[in-house]
This record gives C-alpha cells, structure tokens and sequence, in this order.
C-alpha cells in the first residue's frame, strides 16, 4: 500500500480556485467574474448595446452605431434562446426574454429612424 494520500476534485478545484484568486488581489488586478449562463447573457446583450450606439465602446471615447452587428448579436441571443428552450431556470429563461425583448424594441426603432450602418457619435466631425 502506497502512504501517500490522493486529494479528491472537489479540493483540488477549490485550493486551485483559491491560490488563482490570491494571485490576481497581490497582482492588483479584479478577478474575472464567474462564467455562467447569466453573465454569458449580459454579454452578448452588452455588446449588442454598443452595436446600437447605446453604450459606449471599453476601449474608445465615443460611442459607435453598427446596426448590421447589433441585428447579429440580437439573432445569436435569439438562438440561444430557441436551443435552450426548457433547459433554463426560471430565472435564465426570464433574463433572456427580457433581454431580447429590450434589444428588438431597440433595434426596431433606431432601424426607423434611418440608421444603418457604422456610424460614430460623439466625435466632432470637423476635428476628423
């Protein structure tokens, strides 16, 4: 018989997710959040937001208009939606209708007033 002592997942997993942790606070950075099914939606939302000139980009000053983009992410969410159909919680399943939901009115209506494809605002377009 061999002395030595075997850890089970569940210990490792967390000693691991742990030091990970400690690591980033010494390094001064934020640890990432936990990668879920909400924080997956909230995402794709986010992005289809900026797509629709609603939220500025992370990395720019201004924010930019890319109704094309906006329409694909909205149909990727759509898709997820319809692929997981009777697999979410209560609390996923509802997220999602709304997201989607809040998306499409956008969409609809900046696709109305004659906005199509990219377009930034905020940027004086003498100083170009």
């Amino acid at each position: 018989m061999s002395g030595s002592k075997e850890r089970g997942p569940k210990e490792t997993g967390t000693k691991e997710a742990s030091a990970k942790e400690k690591a980033a606070a010494i390094a001064g950075e934020d640890p990432l959040p936990t990668l879920d099914f909400t924080t997956f939606v909230l995402s794709l939302s986010h992005s289809a937001l900026m797509h629709l000139g609603e939220a500025p980009h992370p990395e720019a000053e201004h924010v930019e208009k890319d109704l094309p983009l906006a329409r694909q992410t909205i149909d990727l969410l759509g898709l997820l939606e319809e692929k997981t159909k009777g697999n979410l919680t209560g609390d996923e399943e509802r997220l999602l209708t709304q997201v989607l939901y809040d998306l499409r009115l956008r969409y609809v209506e900046l696709s109305k007033t004659g906005g199509g494809g990219p377009v930034a605002k905020g940027k004086d377009p003498k100083s170009s």
